[in-house]
């Protein structure tokens, strides 16, 4: 947290750098265009938030936002809230490489490794064309993330799937992929086997959904809301996602097709084989967490496009020896979103509604810990030069989760949130 003068002097800076940048005409921007090496880019985030509602789950609360309110009073955060390096570069012949760090405010780590992984792309010999990809990295689930920095397209917050997908499902792994014209289109199948996301679901069952640009670093962790009496001794408040603790192989398989017309849907099915009753000796647990996503997207026109992604899983955690058929924590999820961009000029204008929902049904939690809730998010992307862009995003989410009685608050919440980005790459 800053004080109150380097919120004001990180407030002034955030405008002057604003107006200065908005101010300047094409060839202005173009003299002032800094560069850097072609296989490296850094990305700079400056972020100005206004939000009320409950703590964070950043903090420990159960908040849905990166950012935490004062309950009723809106709090100010100035904060830079990443500042990203990524290098990407060929590594021997057909083979390519990309590894991030980054900077995230209130990271674990002060800097930490965010992806590391090659991508070997064999000179096609025929229609098909193949490629293997393998280190450490996300699945591609997300329809809105794109770019070597894994940045949100448009937008500053992604949708509830993908901010999970962002915090808890960052794979060690090997995958294979291979895409062959058919019926005018094209389709695309990839099959990965990973390692190292046992604990993936520990966010998702004792803190519920939440809607953030935060992305997990490899050695950092995650905090966790007060757990019920029955898992407070078994879990500590904490949870570190990039962590194998089974030695099961996990797999994922995803089927895309891009039509003919500006069409593609995709499916893509993943289970880490977890063991609910494996465990560390600092009680991180194996969870077994299975999930179906499925999602398309259709461009309208060259300048407006609709993404849409559902999803439905289930992650489980705890068993006794004697009773393999009782499990502590039984946790089911669904969510989806849809969200509309169009372009006029060098803005962008998107907006997106999510319902996101789970279930209880394990022996040590309690059926009333499950919750709905949904949000809406609109944001408007001004593209002010080829390295600059100011976005500003407005977001109201409600949610219902018994759970924040452990903290004396309403299990009803609602929470609206602005921000304004100044995002800079390089």
């Amino acid at each position: 947290m800053f004080s109150g003068v380097c919120r004001r002097r990180l407030a002034a800076a955030f405008a002057a750098a604003s107006l200065a940048l908005a101010c300047s005409g094409p060839a202005r921007a173009e003299r002032a265009r800094l560069d850097f090496p072609d296989n490296l880019t850094a990305v700079i985030d400056f972020r100005i938030v206004l939000t009320d509602g409950e703590r964070s789950w950043t903090d420990g609360g159960f908040g849905r936002s990166r950012f935490g309110g004062g309950g009723d009073d809106v709090r100010v955060h100035a904060v830079p809230a990443e500042a990203e390096l990524v290098w990407h570069g060929p590594i021997a012949w057909n083979v390519e490489g990309n590894v991030a760090v980054a900077y995230q405010d209130e990271q674990d780590q002060p800097v930490d490794l965010i992806e590391a992984f090659a991508t070997w792309r064999p000179v096609p010999r025929g229609p098909t064309r193949f490629s293997v990809r393998a280190g450490l990295y996300w699945p591609q689930v997300s329809l809105e993330h794109e770019g070597p920095a894994w940045q949100v397209a448009n937008m500053i917050t992604p949708s509830a799937i993908n901010s999970w997908i962002g915090e808890e499902v960052k794979v060690v792994g090997v995958e294979g992929s291979a895409a062959h014209p058919l019926a005018g289109g094209r389709l695309t199948g990839t099959l990965g086997l990973f390692g190292f996301n046992d604990t993936s679901g520990t966010l998702l069952a004792f803190r519920g959904w939440a809607l953030h640009d935060q992305k997990t670093g490899a050695f950092s962790r995650q905090k966790l809301p007060p757990l019920g009496p029955d898992m407070a001794g078994a879990q500590p408040p904490w949870t570190t996602p990039t962590l194998e603790v089974d030695r099961r192989i996990g797999f994922y398989g995803r089927l895309a097709y891009q039509f003919v017309a500006p069409v593609s849907l995709e499916a893509f099915y993943y289970d880490n084989r977890g063991d609910p009753a494996a465990f560390t000796d600092d009680l991180q647990w194996g969870w077994r967490t299975r999930f179906l996503n499925l999602g398309a997207r259709i461009d309208f026109s060259a300048r407006t496009r609709l993404l849409a992604q559902a999803m439905t899983g289930s992650t489980q955690m705890g068993r006794e020896e004697d009773e393999p058929d009782e499990i502590w924590v039984d946790t089911r999820f669904r969510s989806a979103f849809l969200r509309l961009t169009h372009e006029i000029g060098e803005v962008a204008l998107s907006g997106r509604v999510d319902l996101f929902e789970t279930r209880q049904r394990g022996e040590y939690v309690y059926a009333e810990d499950g919750e709905d809730g949904w949000s809406l998010t609109g944001a408007v992307d001004w593209r002010l030069t080829d390295q600059a862009r100011i976005i500003v995003e407005g977001m109201h989410v409600e949610s219902d989760r018994a759970a924040r009685s452990r903290l004396g608050i309403a299990p009803r919440q609602n929470q609206d949130l602005v921000q304004a980005s100044m995002r800079i790459t390089l």
